[in-house]
C-alpha cells in the first residue's frame, strides 16, 4: 500500500470512529432525554430535537457505509479509481472526500443527470 492510500485509510478509520462515538453519545442522550419530565412545550421541543437528531444520525449512518465501502476498496486494492469510468480519482478530490467513488467528471455528469 502506498503512502497516500495508507494516509487515507488512517483518515477514514479516524472519521469512522468519530461517527460511531457521536452516534453512541446521541443514543445515550436520547435515552436520558426520554426520562425527563416537563410541560407540553418542553415535550414538543424534545420531540423536535429527537426528529432532528434522527435525520443527522441517518446521514451519519450513510457516511459510515461510504467509509466502510472505501475501506473495503482499499483492502481490495481498488481505492482511488472511479467506479463509473475506471480512471484514477485525483488526489485532491480524495483528500477533500476520502470516500469518493466517482472522479470529478463522472460526478458532474451524475449531478447534471439528476438535475434533469
Amino acid at each position: 500500500m502506498d503512502v497516500f492510500t495508507q494516509e487515507m485509510k488512517e483518515l477514514l478509520l479516524k472519521e469512522k470512529q468519530e461517527i460511531i462515538n457521536k452516534l453512541k453519545e446521541d443514543e445515550d442522550e436520547i435515552r436520558l432525554g426520554l426520562n425527563s419530565d416537563g410541560d407540553d412545550v418542553d415535550i414538543a421541543n424534545e420531540a423536535d430535537n429527537l426528529k432532528t437528531r434522527e435525520i443527522f444520525n441517518q446521514m451519519d449512518s450513510k457516511r459510515l457505509k461510504a467509509i466502510d465501502n472505501a475501506l473495503k476498496r482499499i483492502n481490495d486494492n481498488r481505492y482511488g479509481y472511479c467506479l463509473q469510468c475506471g480512471k484514477k480519482i485525483p488526489e485532491g478530490r480524495l483528500r477533500a472526500m476520502p470516500s469518493a467513488v466517482l472522479c470529478i467528471t463522472c460526478k458532474e455528469m451524475q449531478e447534471r443527470y439528476k438535475a434533469g
